[in-house]
């Protein structure tokens, strides 16, 4: 079961340890049919690889209508070429991302969007190791491509894991994003009344209304990345 961003989207739903667990899906032949090959995409546009759980993957909703993909045709609109690689998988944890990651780095990438931990955090393992793991990933992916931009999604914990390693998690997302000089997209929820509206009925995962606004936030952060790659048309 995910963590959504910090947002805080998953901590509405998952106020004690009781909270229904997330199905935790394998990288299906479908998911890995649907990341085109170089050949099969514009070779001059800005290749957004969109590396994290189900809320990547867009658990509940279409998947064209995931943050990874409005992204997409949000910057589009804007008279990009871009092409977004959704590589959301419920269930994920930072080892299994880090684990399919050579795979998913065999086709030029330019943006690397991670949001991965969640799952890391709800199982309650060492935060040493998730931040080892996303540094990894991090590391890796520009060493494969040394001209890529990192892009990394914070998260949020509920407070039912104990007030220390609530804290703690929370403090790893922008301290990694520091330590390995990336972008850092954070959300902060002023009051979860708020966005409560944006829940499906299990009260984790973002509707297509919220999905909309994390695309949002994370376009923010990315368009100005993509502006210096491309003009728009």
């Amino acid at each position: 079961m995910p963590i959504a961003l910090a947002i805080a989207f998953s901590t509405l739903g998952c106020g004690d340890a009781s909270a229904p667990a997330m199905p935790d899906t394998s990288y299906s032949d479908r998911q890995e049919a649907s990341i085109p090959t170089p050949a099969e995409t514009d070779t001059e546009a800005v290749e957004i690889l969109f590396l994290g759980d189900s809320i990547t993957a867009g658990y509940g909703v279409d998947r064209a209508r995931a943050f990874p993909s409005v992204v997409e045709m949000r910057l589009r609109e804007a008279g990009y070429s871009v092409n977004a690689i959704d590589a959301g998988v419920s269930g994920d944890t930072s080892t299994g991302g880090l684990n399919r990651l050579d795979w998913l780095l065999q086709r030029p990438i330019d943006i690397l969007v991670l949001e991965l931990g969640g799952n890391d955090g709800l199982r309650g393992l060492d935060l040493s190791m998730t931040r080892s793991n996303l540094g990894a990933i991090i590391e890796r992916t520009r060493e494969t491509w040394p001209d890529v931009e990192v892009v990394l999604v914070g998260m949020q914990v509920p407070p039912n894991l104990g007030r220390d390693y609530t804290r703690e998690f929370a403090a790893m997302y922008p301290e990694v994003a520091n330590q390995h000089e990336t972008h850092f997209v954070a959300f902060l929820a002023d009051g979860f009344e708020d966005i409560v509206h944006l829940l499906q009925d299990d009260g984790i995962h973002p509707t297509e209304e919220g999905h909309a606004l994390i695309a949002e936030k994370v376009e923010a952060v990315i368009e100005p990345i993509v502006a210096q790659r491309q003009s728009p048309a």
